[in-house]
Formats: structure tokens, C-alpha cells, sequence
């Protein structure tokens, strides 16, 4: 009979404790995911650089300018029906920089030997791009009209010029010694600057990483506690309940996490879409 009343109040004690946990099916089951795994859409940066012009004819009168061929440039975007490019000094210094590393290091392309491209030599000069084009010319052209003409006569230069999306120009026009000769290197760079489309918030951003670093916090704490469940014997009793109790509170309070983490990430998402769909024009 005694024996009967104590398997008895056992019976009733595991089923409390089945109650007080019942996740401990799985770590997997409780949270399939952490933030690091959930989509996070990307910033569209695009970049737009035709292989390089050289003049097919050779003039020693040759003389090249910065507004020349600025002008030139909006007379072309104004007969095909576009809006003229602002000048933009920040890309006035990006173009220099570029002619003057071609010059020094003797390469004529948009990659220098070190590597680096256009987007590369705008983030040097500080300016903040969602696009960016490059156009490269180099030789003796007759003059501003000539080398224009000659961008205009390409395909690839022809729709950096004549690009809808484009809204600031930098150009640089410099004399000096390529392979051995005197010669003209003749550089536009055309941006739509970032500040073109709405932003996503960077402390929306800078909220979803640290929750990021949370969550892989807890994750590593809650493998913790349930390996000590796993090993704990018996699995009954006010010891082994309130390891249970600080296990499910802890899921709990990752699950709550993951949650807001998810929310912030389409927050976040939604923002940059627009942005993308802003700077696709």
C-alpha cells in the first residue's frame, strides 16, 4: 500500500515537471535561428567604367580643359533631352587623382596596379556615391570637341554621358609624359551622390548588430544550461525544477529577443528597399 502511494505521488510529480518544461525537446526546436541568419537586404552601390579611349589621330597643337569639356558634355546630355551635370569638386579631385596615378604609374585602365577603381578613388576624395561612372580618354586629341566626340562615338562612354541617373560631374584634364611620349589624359567622373535617396537608419543598423550580439550570447549560455540538464540525475526534484525554471526563463527571454530582432530587421529591410528603388531611378 505504501509502496502504491509513493509511485503514486511520483506519478503526479513528473507530470509537474513535464509542465514546468515542456521545450526540453531540443535546443533546435526553441530557436531555429539567430539574427546573423535572417535576411538582411543590401545597399546597391552600381559602377559604370567602359574600357578606356585612346586618340586614333595625333595632333602636337592638342589643349584640353576642365570646362571645356564639362560643357561640352551638358551640350550633348541637353540636345539628347537630359538634364546637365552639376559640377562637383569633390569629383574634380577624384578625376585628378586618377590622371595623375596613371601618369606616375604608367598603367592606362580603371583598376591601378594597386587595385584600386573608381568607387575607390571617390571614397579617397570623400565623396559619398550611389552610382558612379568613369570615362578615360588618352592622346593628343585636337581638342575638347574632339574628345568628347570621341566618348560620344563609344557606346559605353556614350551612356555614362548621357545617363538619366547620373546628377554631378568631375573632370580633369592633364598634360604629361606616358610611355615615353607627351600626351593628354583626359578623365570625367559622373556620380549620383548618397545623399540623392533616403538613407536607411544607421542606428536601426547599428541596433540590429548588437542585438545580433546578444542573441549569440544567450544561444551559448542556453546550450550551457541544457547540457547540465542533460546530465543532471535524477531529472525530478527542486534542484533539477530550478534548472528548469532558469532554462525555460532564459528561452524566454531569447525568443522575446529574436522577435524584436526580426521586427527591426524588416524595419530595416522596408528602408533599404526604398533606398534601392530610389537609386534605380
Amino acid at each position: 500500500m505504501v509502496l502504491l502511494l509513493v509511485l503514486g505521488i511520483l506519478y503526479f510529480f513528473r507530470v509537474d515537471i513535464l509542465r514546468l518544461f515542456p521545450q526540453f525537446s531540443g535546443i533546435e526546436e526553441i530557436f531555429p535561428e539567430i539574427i546573423s541568419k535572417l535576411p538582411i537586404e543590401k545597399i546597391r552601390k552600381d559602377v559604370s567604367s567602359p574600357p578606356p579611349l585612346r586618340a586614333t589621330k595625333e595632333f602636337p597643337e592638342s589643349f584640353l580643359t576642365r570646362s571645356g569639356i564639362i560643357t561640352l558634355t551638358n551640350i550633348q546630355r541637353n540636345a539628347h533631352g537630359f538634364l546637365p551635370l552639376s559640377k562637383n569638386e569633390q569629383l574634380n579631385t577624384a578625376a585628378f587623382l586618377k590622371a595623375q596615378d596613371m601618369f606616375e604609374k604608367q598603367y592606362f585602365g580603371h583598376v591601378s596596379p594597386l587595385g584600386v577603381d573608381v568607387g575607390g578613388l571617390a571614397d579617397d576624395a570623400g565623396y559619398q556615391f550611389i552610382a558612379i561612372g568613369e570615362n578615360l580618354a588618352l592622346g593628343n586629341f585636337e581638342n575638347n570637341t574632339a574628345v568628347v566626340q570621341g566618348w560620344m562615338d563609344s557606346q559605353g562612354h556614350r551612356a555614362n554621358i548621357l545617363s538619366s541617373r547620373y546628377t554631378e560631374i568631375g573632370v580633369a584634364a592633364v598634360k604629361g609624359m606616358f610611355e615615353g611620349k607627351s600626351t593628354w589624359i583626359a578623365v570625367q567622373e559622373f556620380g549620383l551622390p548618397l545623399s540623392a535617396c533616403p538613407e536607411p537608419e544607421e542606428s536601426l543598423k547599428a541596433q540590429i548588430e548588437s542585438n545580433d550580439i546578444q542573441l549569440q550570447e544567450l544561444e551559448r549560455e542556453l546550450i550551457v544550461k541544457q547540457k547540465e540538464l542533460q546530465r543532471m540525475r535524477p531529472k525530478w526534484g527542486p534542484g533539477y525544477n530550478r534548472k528548469v525554471k532558469e532554462y525555460n526563463a532564459l528561452v524566454t527571454q531569447y525568443n522575446n529577443l529574436l522577435g524584436a530582432a526580426e521586427a527591426l530587421v524588416s524595419e530595416y529591410n522596408n528602408q533599404v528597399k526604398v533606398f534601392n528603388a530610389c537609386a534605380a531611378g
